[in-house]
């Protein structure tokens, strides 16, 4: 397989998403033992998951997601593999741009989702990513700073928190 040609744009690696079934526990780790600062979560109804983000000392970026319902995907894989890494995500300067060139070169990408101009996205299979499933994403928001003081992680777990239309975490009106 040739080598991944540079203008795919990859900007950088922004998280490393980790399936959990208590987000108290890994907020407990990521957060609390490990010094982890949060910056934002809620809940994605959409895809069924809650999340929470933590930058850990040094810039790094670690978010926990957990499963809303039985029948989310999140739920099916913690079924099937158990807790721990979910997915890579991948920054890059135009997904559609990465998409074609990845497609091009025979990896498989998969659930492209182009609907916001906030928070574009496209999977890469695992089975063409040496096991790993890759998120390659373009956005147009800072996801790496707090999203505002007004909403605790302690909304978060406590299921005040969804994501709106606009990629923004805000509190439930309902």
């Amino acid at each position: 397989m040739p080598d991944l040609p540079p203008d795919v744009g990859v900007l950088r690696m922004d998280h490393v998403a980790v399936a959990v079934r208590d987000l108290r526990a890994g907020a407990a780790l990521f957060g609390g033992a490990l010094g982890g600062r949060f910056l934002f979560g809620g809940d994605s109804d959409d895809q069924g998951i809650r999340i929470a983000q933590f930058a850990l000392p040094g810039g790094m970026k670690i978010e926990l997601i957990t499963p809303l319902h039985d029948d989310a995907p999140v739920a099916r894989f913690l079924a099937r593999r158990g807790e721990g890494v979910h997915h890579l995500t991948l920054l890059v300067e135009d997904v559609e741009v990465a998409v074609a060139r990845l497609t091009g070169l025979d990896y498989e990408v998969v659930d492209v989702d182009l609907a916001s101009r906030h928070w574009r996205e496209a999977f890469v299979r695992p089975r063409t990513a040496f096991g790993t499933l890759l998120q390659l994403a373009d956005t147009t928001i800072r996801w790496d700073e707090p999203a505002t003081s007004a909403i605790t992680l302690d909304d978060v777990l406590a299921g005040r928190v969804v994501f709106s239309d606009d990629e923004r975490a805000v509190l439930r009106t309902d």
